[in-house]
């Protein structure tokens, strides 16, 4: 059973925008680095049930993937309480992948939201 839950455009915002860490990943069939870092993907997810992973395929959803601007892949995007606090291009080692998931979970949010306030 996958723990990783396939978004399309309808899906998207209702996902991103509840409590909690959600992890998405736009990628690509073609696109040999996604392919590489999807066993990654996957097993973080086995180790953190708590977190939402979820997947974008840019082939299928390019108005999506648009929207987000997406313009390389792998790209992951971190949302924490409905907050955008990552958005990267490229794929991640296990080791970073667990590094980047621990920052997120450590954010003080109450920061976060000021600082986004402040600009």
């Amino acid at each position: 059973m996958t723990t990783v839950h396939a978004l399309n455009q309808h899906t998207f915002a209702s996902n991103i925008h509840q409590d909690g860490v959600v992890l998405v990943d736009f990628w690509a069939d073609w696109c040999g680095p996604c392919r590489a870092f999807a066993p990654v993907f996957e097993g973080a997810a086995a180790e953190h049930p708590e977190i939402m992973f979820a997947s974008v395929d840019t082939e299928a959803e390019p108005a999506l993937a648009s929207a987000a601007k997406i313009t390389s892949v792998p790209t992951l995007m971190a949302f924490r309480d409905g907050v955008l606090v990552y958005s990267r291009p490229g794929a991640l080692a296990p080791a970073g992948l667990h590094e980047l998931i621990e920052s997120i979970k450590a954010l003080d949010m109450n920061e976060v939201r000021t600082q986004l306030a402040s600009g």
